[in-house]
């Protein structure tokens, strides 16, 4: 019997195909090689011919180098962690592409010398936030409380703290944990669902670096409660910092309980502490407003070097705060008839044997954002056998299964993307029907 190993062409062979040298440029050797390397196993395993290895190998090429996917967001949460928060507006992606290059990050082109990093990122947010003396970035929220924890209660000094505002934040983190891995010692008063500001006040003493008020995360606490405000809090005497979560810079009118960093700093908050990438609509960041001299002193400390955010975060968020409305913020303000009238269209569009349906759906906000807010929205319904081959496509969708049916909610969904979305919904028609 012949070799069929003897068939299968050469690697330099393959690698000669026009096809591949261009996609060398674009991808890299190494991950060419690879995608020849297995069209020549599927050959040598008789699942194609020999004369087709080049244009399998050709087909099989990556979109790009890095693994992360696209994926449209049709699961009606607005800031959804598992797809990366929040989405960036074109704007941002804009000067992310511009950032990528050689920048003027640390230069100042009139001068020719070193100049203030991130200078337009951090203008935009003190002109977004005018009730803020000071204001800096790093990298994530969690950053951000870590920093001012560091600084303020550095020597193992006291945080005075409500035992309900003690969260976990996500994927295991724990604000308590997390001051206490960088030194603080915590002071907890009240209860888990009570607490009252003599309890504060029977806390704080000479040893206390600064009272912290934590919004709670994704979850709320109802019925026999109470809380103490930020304004009741300064008059205790020691700094208060409040750590806001979602990034919200100002009251939101369909988010009326969510704290912004606006009224905490009107209510005498020394710090507000948030993330960038939330409610905000930007880039993974975090947030440090207050007093010009208090953050000031936190910039300055060797600490703050290990968290800080790189040219294309900077861009990202100067981007999202002086731009158009970024994504986040164009769901929150989508109304439920403009997202019906581009369900009908988008059902009108698909085959048939869909059995595609225009219904009522609850939207959510995310990533820990008002977990008590539900957003009406409109979703189309599908047959729920079609929600893996929608995730395994060649343009990932992600919706959810509701009493045996998948739902697309378009909440979330940039109108731009409604094409994008019918593509890949006719796509798995037409295979469900071979």
């Amino acid at each position: 019997m012949p070799d069929p190993r003897r068939d299968v062409p050469r690697t330099d062979q393959v690698l000669a195909d026009p096809r591949l040298r261009e996609a060398v440029d674009r991808l890299g050797s190494r991950l060419v090689k690879q995608t020849v390397v297995a069209a020549q196993q599927r050959c040598r395993d008789g699942e194609i011919e020999p004369g087709a290895v080049a244009d399998v190998a050709a087909e099989s090429l990556p979109q790009q180098a890095a693994t992360l996917r696209r994926v449209l967001n049709a699961t009606g949460v607005v800031v959804h962690t598992n797809l990366g928060r929040a989405p960036l507006s074109r704007a941002a992606v804009e000067a992310v592409t511009t950032a990528a290059g050689a920048t003027d990050v640390e230069l100042d082109l009139a001068t020719g010398r070193r100049g203030r990093r991130g200078r337009g990122a951090l203008e935009a947010l003190a002109e977004q936030v005018p009730d803020a003396g000071g204001v800096h970035v790093v990298n994530n929220g969690a950053a951000a409380l870590a920093l001012a924890t560091r600084v303020l209660a550095r020597g193992g000094r006291s945080i005075v703290i409500a035992r309900g505002e003690l969260v976990e934040i996500g994927d295991g983190f724990r604000i308590p944990e997390l001051l206490e891995s960088v030194g603080a010692a915590l002071r907890e008063v009240g209860t888990t669902n009570r607490v009252r500001l003599s309890d504060y006040a029977a806390a704080v003493d000479d040893d206390t670096a600064f009272v912290l008020k934590v919004h709670p995360s994704n979850f709320t606490v109802t019925g026999f409660t109470s809380s103490v405000s930020v304004r009741e809090l300064t008059g205790l005497g020691p700094p208060v910092v409040v750590d806001i979560g979602s990034g919200l810079l100002a009251p939101h009118p369909r988010l009326p309980n969510e704290p912004d960093a606006t009224s905490a700093l009107r209510a005498g908050a020394d710090l507000v502490t948030a993330s960038g990438d939330k409610l905000l609509g930007g880039p993974q960041a975090g947030l440090l407003l207050g007093r010009a001299e208090l953050v000031e002193r936190l910039r300055r400390d060797p600490f703050a070097r290990a968290l800080r955010v790189d040219k294309l975060t900077l861009a990202a968020l100067e981007a999202t705060l002086t731009g158009p409305a970024p994504p986040v913020a164009a769901a929150l303000a989508t109304r439920p008839e403009d997202l019906r009238a581009r369900a009908r269209a988008i059902c009108a569009a698909l085959p048939a044997e869909c059995e595609p349906e225009v219904v009522d759906s609850d939207g959510v906000v995310g990533g820990g954002g008002a977990p008590d807010v539900t957003l009406p929205s409109v979703a189309i319904a599908l047959p729920e056998h079609f929600a893996v081959p929608l995730r395994l496509g060649e343009h990932p969708v992600v919706g959810r299964v509701e009493r045996g049916r998948l739902l697309l909610d378009l909440l979330a969904v940039d109108p731009g993307e409604d094409r994008d979305l019918i593509g890949a919904v006719t796509r798995v028609a037409r295979r469900e029907g071979r």
